[in-house]
């Protein structure tokens, strides 16, 4: 969501005017719901937004559950027999995703600006969900916009696609749909290398000259207010969701080791969003629950916020196949934030590339114990020197938003 924000934010200032069309936030269903970034959104933009058809109120009441589960249920670590049934039903029923509801009005949306007489230029449709994709597909076909895809994740090489069960007739017809997307498109966005070497497997149609990496970015603006870590104790501070499939368990036996061998140093962990059920019990598992804050969700400012006041940042890429081509778009903040970054995760990935072109740090594989404590170690003894462990100036100012979306405008024209 955020990229899109980002994108229409900056546009306008690069002479392109965007109309808007999205969901009700009335009539959608959604994991999480941070409206601050609501006041984002230029006064002079135009948002058209529409009903959905959507299957998750019906989840909510069988389920008798109040959240309904982020893409692929990958915030639902419970394997029970329900969650497997709806799984299934999410994967053979639901092609490519459940949002798909909501096709038929965007089209009409459209249909009816440009029988009011409106001219576009160009689409620009982002996923996930892919389903949203679906819509360019149909708007390039009926009115012959140029249309620019913008995948920010793997389609059917999405870490959690095998858990969905599909059917052998809905894996061809979710990757049939795939794959007409990528050789209709006129352009296809996505961020990171590893990404688009994934999609320009898909169809011997397909030429290297239609993708584009546009990686994701952060907002200068986001970043005013001065950096100031504690010098009361080393803080290391992740955002974000963290479950076990992240993989953090030598890492916070690391962080305890580290806490005896240095009993001087206060060291101090704050996660900021969701933490799964295991990763707490891994925390108290390792001795951390005294010296480890948990926060619920916040608003992006608050969370921008908390990465300012950090001494050290933790990011962990999801232990899946494929990840090498995640590159999570808070790392990006995380670099604005001019912090050192302990990165848990595969060494020559997409992520661990850009943390050395930007000199922010590197991966330290999953299981490479004593690598963690010897970086934590290291971090210590500078921090014993001085608690302000920021970084001069990164080289990420490629990165920022407003950059990515002056690339973005040459595109569209």
């Amino acid at each position: 969501m955020q990229r899109s924000l980002k994108f229409v934010k900056h546009l306008p200032s690069c002479g392109i005017e965007p109309t808007v069309i999205t969901v009700d936030p009335n009539k959608g269903a959604y994991p999480v719901l941070d409206e601050s970034l609501a006041a984002e959104i230029p006064a002079g933009v135009r948002v058209i937004r529409t009903d959905t058809s959507e299957p998750f109120g019906s989840y909510k009441k069988l389920t008798g559950r109040q959240q309904i589960p982020y893409g692929g249920f990958a915030n639902e670590s419970k394997t029970s027999l329900q969650q497997r049934f709806f799984k299934f039903v999410r994967g053979n029923v639901f092609i490519p995703d459940p949002r798909r509801g909501w096709n038929k009005h965007v089209l009409q949306a459209v249909s009816d600006l440009i029988a009011a007489g409106e001219h576009f230029d160009a689409v620009l449709t982002s996923s996930p969900p892919h389903s949203s994709q679906l819509i360019g597909l149909e708007l390039k076909k009926r009115f012959g916009l140029r249309w620019l895809a913008d995948l920010r994740d793997p389609w059917t090489d999405i870490y959690y696609y095998k858990e969905l069960n599909h059917t052998p007739p809905a894996r061809w017809l979710d990757a049939w749909y795939e794959r007409q997307v990528l050789e209709q498109a006129d352009a296809v966005l996505v961020t990171s290398p590893d990404t688009k070497r994934l999609f320009l497997g898909k169809s011997p149609q397909l030429s290297a000259k239609k993708f584009h990496v546009l990686p994701n970015g952060y907002d200068e603006s986001d970043f005013n207010a001065p950096s100031s870590p504690p010098t009361d104790c080393l803080l290391i501070t992740h955002t974000g969701t963290i479950t076990e499939t992240y993989h953090i368990e030598l890492f916070l036996a690391a962080c305890a080791e580290c806490a005896r061998r240095h009993p001087n140093v206060p060291l101090r962990l704050r996660f900021v969003g969701k933490v799964s059920e295991e990763v707490r019990r891994q925390i108290a598992q390792n001795g951390l629950s005294g010296i480890t804050e948990l926060l619920a969700f916040v608003p992006h400012h608050e969370s921008v916020t908390h990465l300012l006041h950090a001494s050290v940042l933790l990011m962990a890429i999801p232990d899946v196949v494929p990840n090498f081509g995640i590159l999570p778009g808070k790392v990006f903040e995380y670099l604005a934030a001019n912090k050192p970054i302990i990165c848990i995760g595969p060494v020559g990935s997409d992520a661990d590339n850009l943390l050395e072109e930007c000199g922010a740090g590197r991966a330290i594989p999953y299981d490479a114990y004593n690598a963690m404590l010897d970086h934590l170690e290291t971090l210590v003894a500078q921090w014993l020197v001085n608690p302000n462990l920021d970084l001069p100036a990164l080289n990420h100012a490629r990165y920022s938003r407003k950059a990515l979306t002056g690339r973005l405008a040459k595109l569209v024209r």
